[in-house]
């Protein structure tokens, strides 16, 4: 996990830096693992977030806000109780462990004063935090542990506290590099990564992967096959890191991948990335690594309630779109039955009674040939045809009414698509949340979620980039935008562009004076690709014309529109090209 032994020395002493002399004032539970304490001191106030969470556990100032409950949980009770209005002496941490723990004098019972701990243990699904009176007892804690969860340590209200297990490695402060080197593994594939991982207290697999890249060795390199000049370099780098551990010489940084997701941080300088975010202080580092992770998870568990709706749906749809094609072919041959109606009709007075079928003149071929026309035998000619012609009167009306659905559906399959292609690039919750309640209001989400909605729901604004050539591009993020963008906002002589036939957003170039070079019509065309599906296609064709010629359907659903007097341009949406198009907005 990304906090580590390391980097719960740095947020220590970072802490005591803070807090140390500072009051408790509030205290609050906005989750059930997660404790908020508003700290005051002379020259700031602060928000200490603590988090025994399994999945995110950690301890640092926060600025993000939270919602907290109507009535506080009885641990917030119990802090509350015995720590509000302290003053925190001293920040601890204890042996590269990922323990961390705050020394709060407070006033008892008894008006005496008392130094209670509050203990941080950061250890994934067995992080807790934990209340300890000055006579090392467990007041209580975040979480209980018994004797059938764990049979090393119990953490119960009334035993004494203890730490947990130490870990049988070095100390990195006082690392014996010449023993770490000197020592015989049992191991044979052991790696260079697993052996540091291994020996060394508070190394995290990032921190034990960016010393072998200093060292210009791969991590998955086994440690009996290190040369003497392998082994020489990583002594070096190891003395380097231990030094800037021993004297705090930290850089905190945050590490995200190609995508822009934030996938870990430290507090000493990662340097085995491309895109690392360097921050003066850990505190903001985590505060900032964990709200972005918090952010994307949140919005993925949002869409993908959506992208259920939507995929339900679309489903529904593919299933009607086959049956009304099916009902299309069943009545293909509807004018074959008018024919054989007619010939019947014609040759009335030729056809005996009582016969299974009947060849006769097809007058209206230039050939003249012969059809067999089957009768019912049991019915007159006359029967017969009025037979034929009420068949005919019936596929007739089906191939109206399900070529007019056929439409219908076609059309809703499109704004499905187009309404999931927009879910997956919305990149904030209000964009999801318009989203939903655009759902809403088509009928597709229920009611009882629809008061909800509306009471949190915000208008955003589309994005809005600038050309080379210095005119307004704008693009719209989700359907409600784009009708919005192109039916009201937009005037007559501006241009509007979109993907042809493929699920995108309305994008519109502002029409000043003059006309509007090809450049920025380009500009606007690879913005148009790249906000559509086709963002990781080549040779996309992407329609140009003036709003004047941009129509809705009466009924048409949000976002649905038609056009023509259009020209075409094939762009493929290169990344490079567009993130310098992109860097030109008011974001």
């Amino acid at each position: 996990m990304p906090f580590d032994g390391v980097v719960a020395k740095c947020m220590a002493a970072e802490l005591s830096e803070l807090l140390c002399g500072s009051r408790i004032e509030k205290i609050y539970q906005p989750e059930a693992d997660e404790i908020i304490m508003h700290i005051r001191t002379k020259g700031s106030n602060y928000k200490l977030l603590i988090s025994a969470n399994a999945k995110y556990p950690r301890i640092h100032i926060t600025g993000s806000q939270k919602e907290n409950p109507m009535s506080a949980p009885a641990f917030c009770m119990l802090l509350r109780k015995h720590l509000s209005g302290g003053k925190i002496l001293n920040v601890e941490f204890h042996d590269f462990e990922r323990i961390i723990t705050l020394h709060v004098e407070s006033i008892n019972d008894i008006e005496e004063y008392t130094v209670k701990r509050l203990t941080v243990e950061i250890m994934g699904r067995y992080s807790n935090i934990i209340l300890v009176s000055d006579q090392q007892k467990i007041m209580d804690s975040i979480k209980h542990v018994d004797f059938e969860t764990s049979s090393v340590r119990e953490v119960l209200p009334g035993k004494a506290y203890v730490l947990p297990p130490p870990q049988d490695k070095q100390n990195p402060e006082s690392l014996d590099i010449e023993a770490l080197f000197n020592k015989s593994y049992s191991d044979e594939a052991l790696t260079v990564e697993n052996m540091l991982l291994g020996d060394i207290k508070g190394f995290s697999p990032l921190l034990c992967r960016e010393i072998c890249f200093r060292a210009g060795i791969d991590p998955a390199m086994q440690v009996k096959v290190l040369s003497a000049d392998d082994i020489s370099d990583l002594k070096l780098v190891i003395e380097k890191a231990t030094n800037d551990i021993r004297e705090n010489k930290f850089g905190p940084c945050i590490v995200y991948d190609d995508s822009g997701k934030p996938v870990d941080f430290h507090c000493l300088g990662i340097s085995m990335y491309s895109s690392v975010k360097h921050i003066q202080s850990i505190s903001s580092v985590v505060d900032e690594f964990y709200y972005s992770r918090d952010l994307l998870e949140r919005l993925k568990q949002k869409k993908s309630d959506l992208t259920k709706v939507l995929s339900t749906n679309l489903e529904r749809t593919l299933k009607k779109l086959s049956l009304q094609q099916k009902s299309l072919e069943d009545v293909s041959d509807r004018e074959k039955l008018q024919l054989f109606g007619e010939l019947i009709t014609a040759n009335i007075y030729a056809i005996p009674k009582n016969i299974k079928k009947i060849s006769l003149l097809n007058y209206y071929s230039e050939s003249g040939e012969y059809i067999d026309i089957p009768l019912d035998e049991n019915l007159l000619p006359q029967e017969n045809a009025q037979r034929y012609f009420k068949r005919y009167t019936k596929a007739k009306n089906t191939f109206t009414h399900a070529t007019r659905q056929l439409e219908e559906t076609r059309m809703e399959y499109e704004y499905l698509q187009s309404v999931i292609h927009l879910l997956d690039n919305c990149v904030s919750i209000q964009e999801i949340d318009e989203v939903r309640q655009e759902l809403i209001e088509q009928g597709y989400l229920s009611n009882r979620k629809k008061e909800r909605v509306r009471k949190q729901s915000a208008v955003s604004s589309p994005k809005h980039f600038i050309s080379s050539d210095g005119i307004d591009i704008f693009v719209g993020k989700n359907n409600r935008q784009n009708d919005q963008l192109t039916l009201k906002k937009a005037s007559s002589n501006d241009i509007w562009l979109h993907t042809r036939n493929i699920p995108g957003s309305h994008v519109i170039i502002k029409k000043g004076a003059g006309v509007i070079p090809d450049t920025t019509i380009y500009e606007a065309a690879l913005l148009a690709a790249y906000h559509s599906k086709a963002r990781s296609s080549s040779g996309v064709p992407v329609d140009y014309t003036q709003v004047r010629s941009v129509k809705k359907p009466p009924g048409a659903k949000p976002g649905m529109v038609t056009y023509d007097n259009f020209k075409t341009v094939i762009v493929t949406p290169d990344e490079a090209k567009v993130n310098a198009i992109m860097q030109n907005s008011d974001k």
